[in-house]
């Protein structure tokens, strides 16, 4: 075997880099491992990035309680960690007279959860505050402990503070079964070889019934729901409030909300597909989309659309998250089915992984040298003139912007790819820098993150990828120069 860890975390969606952060307060050896490229590729990375306030999820189940536990935690994590998070609150609209006595049950239940903060307001009073929605809104429910995050950057900031505290975080290591011994997991094969554990985690969402068949559990599966998203021009509308609909069997609902990057989003529609890797976006799933939308804003135009993705929930077939140390098989703590409302609900769970370890005798020693703030890197566009200026004194690479749309420089981008999870695609960059997200969607700023990723990897052209191997950007040079050392790409 590899070495020896007393803790790996299969995973590193935002679920298991908070656990990751968390057991980094403990004098323990953890391993965090994800199959994919980088961190956060799924679930965790494409969704609406709702911090909800927890009215939603069935009393009693561990949805709501979860929810509601974790909904809190946010203020204190966004300061210690360093990401984008801003408490908006949130509203729910009755469209119409049938739908005005859902609020009041959407409230009751809010209330039986233990939510705070929610009242009832009228039409009037919701147009008041946000012009932009429809004549027809009868009514809203509003609830002032909503939020929005970046959600990428949540699970960039947990896993580099746990980086920063001891853990070892390993990306393209595919977990592929367990090492047993007489009913106790020692061990996990993995791609790149054998770790032997004391402790095994399954936080592999959209794979964990698979992860869960492995240690010897069945009865449970996981289903793919595939949810669409347009995204707006922050130049060209601006909706600064998180608008729901009021919920259905299929869920929460096509909303319209705001990012913390300024973005108006709408979306997502829910549909069962089979694939669990099909994030493929679909011309009947996005007129439903903007048509949901425009039921709570009319005045929406397709004109200001420049993105469009999808994004998949892990729906498991108990309706409810599991959160477990299964009596069937020692040393692994199970979760799975870890669907909306995950997100917000990701520190209240990692507080029960330590909990359920604690239970079953895993030996928790704080660690007097634990450090829970992790300092974000600059991002230029957000800087004072005066600070601009002293960062590019101290470095000049500052001082040359890449992404004209969302001012990105050269300085950000060499920092993340050589941060604690050093971005080596495209979409990495993007996703910590928001690089290639503005109107010309990366057509100004691709040749030169290329060339920058090609310097700095030292790697050819041809070995940039988008998102990893398989989508290389570039397939040859179209020229040689007689400049020795050139190429035209």
């Amino acid at each position: 075997m590899n070495r020896k860890y007393d803790v790996i975390i299969i995973g590193a969606g935002v679920v298991g880099c908070m656990i990751a952060r968390f057991l980094s307060r403990y004098r323990l050896e953890v391993l965090l491992i994800e199959k994919e490229c980088d961190v956060g590729m799924g679930a965790s990375g494409a969704n609406t990035a709702i911090i909800h306030a927890g009215y939603d999820p069935e009393p009693g189940t561990l949805k709501a309680e979860m929810n509601v536990s974790g909904n809190p935690m946010w203020d204190s994590l966004a300061a210690e960690l360093g990401f984008p998070f801003e408490r908006k609150g949130d509203y729910v609209l009755a469209v119409g007279s049938d739908e005005l006595p859902k609020l009041e049950d959407l409230r009751r239940r809010g209330i039986d959860n233990g939510v705070t903060g929610m009242s009832l307001l009228s039409g009037e009073e919701m147009r008041r505050r946000e012009p932009r929605i429809s004549s027809d809104v009868s009514g809203a429910l509003w609830a002032s402990t909503g939020g929005v995050c970046d959600p990428f950057a949540v699970v960039v900031a947990a896993a580099e503070n746990a980086i920063a505290n001891g853990v070892t975080v390993l990306t393209e290591t595919g977990f592929e079964d367990f090492v047993l011994e007489r009913g106790r997991v020692v061990g996990l094969v993995t791609n790149r070889g054998i770790f032997s554990c004391d402790w095994a985690i399954n936080a592999a969402g959209m794979y964990s019934d698979e992860v869960m068949q492995k240690a010897g559990l069945d009865g449970f599966h996981v289903t793919p729901r595939r949810g669409e998203y347009y995204v707006l021009d922050h130049n060209r509308i601006t909706i600064d409030s998180i608008l729901f609909p009021v919920p259905s069997a299929a869920g929460k609902g096509i909303l319209v909300t705001t990012t913390t990057h300024g973005n108006v989003m709408i979306g997502p529609n829910s549909h069962v597909i089979e694939d669990k890797e099909d994030r493929s976006v679909t011309a009947d799933g996005l007129d439903e989309v903007f048509r949901g939308a425009a039921k709570l804003v009319p005045g929406l135009s397709l004109n200001d659309v420049i993105a469009v993705f999808a994004g998949l929930r892990p729906t498991g077939s108990t309706g409810d998250f599991i959160i477990e140390a299964p009596g069937q098989v020692e040393g692994f703590i199970n979760l799975a089915g870890i669907e909306s409302p995950g997100f917000v609900s990701s520190p209240a769970i990692a507080a029960r992984v330590i909990e359920l370890l604690c239970d079953a005798g895993c030996r928790l020693e704080e660690k007097s040298s634990w450090n829970p703030i992790r300092v974000p890197r600059p991002r230029f566009r957000d800087l004072s003139r005066e600070a601009q200026a002293q960062l590019i004194e101290a470095d000049p690479r500052y001082g040359r912007i890449i992404c004209r749309c969302e001012m990105v420089t050269e300085g950000e981008i060499v920092a993340e790819i050589h941060a604690p999870i050093p971005a080596r695609t495209y979409d990495a960059i993007k996703r910590r820098t928001w690089l290639g997200t503005g109107r010309c969607q990366g057509g100004f700023d691709t040749p030169r993150v290329a060339e920058i990723l090609s310097r700095e990897l030292g790697i050819s052209h041809l070995q940039v990828t988008k998102k990893g191997a398989g989508s290389e950007i570039l397939c040859r040079p179209t020229k040689d120069l007689d400049t020795p050392g050139r190429n035209e790409w």
